[in-house]
């Protein structure tokens, strides 16, 4: 409490004083005994109540000496097995230095596909992502106002995630990389990655495309080659030298016969190569037949025509042919799909036909059509047009789940034709596009998917498609974005069900178990997304006896059940719906591949470049004596001496106006008791 206080509850207490004398007028001398009572209690009072003005406060300050915290960033995965030893000892002598321990606040964290706040070590985290292992560090400490300093023991190689080089800002924290495993750098050709689609089509051909690395100080030739199910397909001779040290080679290979295919890409090893591990790929790919007739039927001349035919004939397996509404029905029996194009009364022959047939449709309607006679046709929708045209946008339906639309982009797509008009779908469906007039966005389908009676309908409320087309070329200098979208129509037009409830996502070969998983989408008998769905993946070992029953958990939009307890070997599976007879069955191939023995040696440099760009240093096991001695001598990581003040109130609100209160109150009571008020 300072003189400033103590002058002020001074000056109080003769205030207070000074009124009580001034209200008695100096009655009492000391022998009278009430008066003197009275006068105390109104004294008590009124002094309380000056205090609770001035709130007199007690100052308090508090030392503190603040290390800096020392983080001991460990690897504990499997390739560090071979460095154990050289670890531990290596931690030892950190973690027991006195120095060390008076300097710092030493903290353990190890890591693999995560971090994790633990100083037991086992290695045997199958993945290293030293990224994620930073980035988290960041996250922890990020609103912590204290100096820190980062120890990182590893190899430097990492197998998944983003480059650890550009994760850390630069001069934010000092990192010290500790260099674990062999630095020697040894002549090494391997695969480096593997792209392919999953699905090919019978009798064409699909790419392959192969990415090739080599280290070495020489020139040196090998043989790249190719098999599907055993059957070498493809050999190829190919060249490195320290300068053109990598390679990008596209293989194309023919879809003989229909099923699953195992590919193993193989380059023979150099004669001194030690790591053999990284010359062999395994994937695999599905051939099907998808071989598709797809009718066009209209009675008018139209670019969308030519349009529609180039988008679905992109795809070599589609064949389209146009036709007029008043075409023999014999011509129309090898169609599988149908587009119906500004129907009016002379197309009611084909809508006999599809509905007797059970064909799936996609019709197309503009300034043209005749309503009145599409109302009466079909009960799946209806419209009251007005008859006049107005130009329409669409909009995308990110919710929309019945096939993959993610990669259709909307942007700057001028609008279609249409006719103004209510549209009311009365039978099940989903919007895939709605629409927007004017800037003003309507509760209407541009692009809606139906399905009604075993047979899948797609309405689009507009002409004009061409420009779409014409568009995607402007903007991309191809018709990806736009022969996607009508791809994806026309195959989910042309599969055999009409309502494909339950869809399982897979691959064929999986590299290791790790992060291997079994994906589903179920839907009702409405076709929604069911939420409530209760699905079981069976799993039996094609080589032994080996049975499993895993519940398939809600993921976002799917379920999915994770593998990656499952050994090595083939597979085959069924994904089961609690209570409904819907099953979907295949096979799968869990490869004995370990990424993290994909290295052989240390990427030290890497590590360095870090340790530079974070004003840290770079270390080796041999010296870790020089790394104590430049922890202990930067003047960065030195104690911080910090000061606290405490500032605390002498008194008690409560209790002083719990004092004030009865002070008045006996006062009151004792003047009520002697007649005085």
């Amino acid at each position: 409490m300072d003189a400033q206080t103590v002058l002020l509850l001074i000056a109080a207490a003769i205030l207070a004083l000074g009124v009580v004398l001034f209200q008695y007028r100096y009655k009492f001398k000391g022998n009278n005994g009430l008066d003197l009572l009275l006068a105390s209690l109104r004294f008590i009072a009124l002094f309380g109540l000056l205090i609770l003005l001035i709130n007199p406060k007690f100052t308090k300050e508090e030392y503190s000496l603040e290390k800096t915290d020392l983080v001991l960033l460990t690897d504990n995965s499997m390739s560090i097995q071979a460095s154990a030893d050289t670890l531990v000892s290596v931690v030892k002598t950190i973690t027991q230095n006195e120095g060390i321990l008076e300097r710092f606040q030493v903290k353990p964290y190890n890591f693999g596909s995560s971090l994790t706040n633990s100083d037991s070590l086992t290695f045997t985290e199958t993945q290293t992502d030293i990224g994620k292992a930073i980035s988290s560090l960041k996250d922890i400490y990020n609103g912590a106002d204290r100096n820190m300093a980062i120890l990182l023991a590893t190899d430097g190689n990492q197998t998944k995630g983003e480059d650890y080089s550009f994760v850390l800002e630069k001069e934010k924290v000092p990192i010290y990389p500790i260099v674990l495993g062999d630095t020697t750098r040894y002549e090494d050709l391997r695969i480096e990655q593997v792209n392919a689609n999953t699905f090919a089509f019978l009798k064409n051909k699909y790419p392959i495309e192969l990415y090739l690395t080599y280290e070495g100080p020489k020139s040196v030739e090998s043989t790249l080659k190719v098999t599907v199910n055993g059957k070498t397909v493809h050999t190829e001779n190919v060249a490195f030298n320290p300068l053109d040290n990598t390679k990008t080679i596209t293989v194309l290979l023919t879809a003989e016969t229909v099923g699953a295919k195992t590919i193993e890409i193989g380059i023979n090893p150099l004669e001194n190569e030690r790591n053999k591990i990284n010359n062999i790929k395994s994937l695999g790919i599905e051939v099907i037949d998808e071989k598709t007739n797809v009718t066009i039927i209209t009675d008018k001349a139209h670019p969308d025509m030519g349009t529609l035919k180039k988008a679905i004939e992109s795809n070599e397996q589609r064949s389209v042919s146009i036709k007029k509404p008043q075409v023999p029905i014999n011509e129309l029996e090898n169609t599988d799909v149908f587009i119906i194009y500004e129907p009016n009364r002379s197309f009611l022959p084909i809508y006999r036909y599809i509905q007797q047939r059970k064909i799936n449709y996609f019709t197309i309607c503009g300034a043209s059509t005749d309503w009145n006679f599409l109302n009466e046709i079909q009960n799946n929708y209806s419209k009251d047009a007005y008859g006049e045209t107005e130009e329409i946008l669409p909009i995308l339906n990110k919710g929309f789940g019945l096939f993959d639309i993610s990669g259709f982009v909307i942007d700057n797509l001028p609008p279609l034709e249409g006719e103004l008009g209510e549209i009311l779908i009365s039978a099940p469906h989903e919007i895939i596009l709605g629409q927007s007039i004017k800037g003003v966005e309507l509760s209407e389908p541009l692009l809606a998917v139906i399905f009604k009676d075993q047979t899948k309908e797609v309405a689009l409320f507009g002409e004009n498609l061409w420009k779409w087309r014409m568009q995607s070329y402007r903007d991309n200098k191809d018709f990806t974005n736009f022969d996607g979208l009508i791809g994806k129509i026309i195959l989910y037009l042309s599969s055999n069900t009409s309502k494909n409830r339950l869809n399982v996502d897979y691959d064929l070969i999986y590299q290791g178990s790790d992060g291997a998983s079994i994906s589903a989408r179920y839907f009702d008998e409405a076709f929604e997304l069911d939420r409530n769905a209760s699905l079981i993946l069976k799993i039996k070992g094609k080589e032994n006896n080996f049975v499993k029953e895993i519940p398939m958990l809600l993921k976002d939009s799917f379920y999915q059940a994770d593998l990656g307890d499952l050994p090595s070997g083939d597979y085959a599976f069924t994904v089961l719906v609690t209570d409904e007879n819907l099953s979907s069955s295949g096979t799968f191939t869990i490869l004995d591949f370990n990424v993290e023995q994909q290295f052989l040696s240390s990427d030290h440099k890497k590590l360095n470049r870090l340790a530079m760009d974070s004003k840290g240093k770079l270390f080796f096991p041999s010296n870790s004596d020089s790394l104590v001695q430049e922890l202990m001598e930067d003047p960065r990581f030195s104690p911080v001496q910090k000061s606290k003040e405490n500032v605390v109130s002498l008194i008690d609100f409560r209790i002083l106006l719990m004092i004030i209160v009865a002070a008045l109150s006996v006062e009151w009571f004792i003047r009520k008791y002697n007649g005085l008020i």
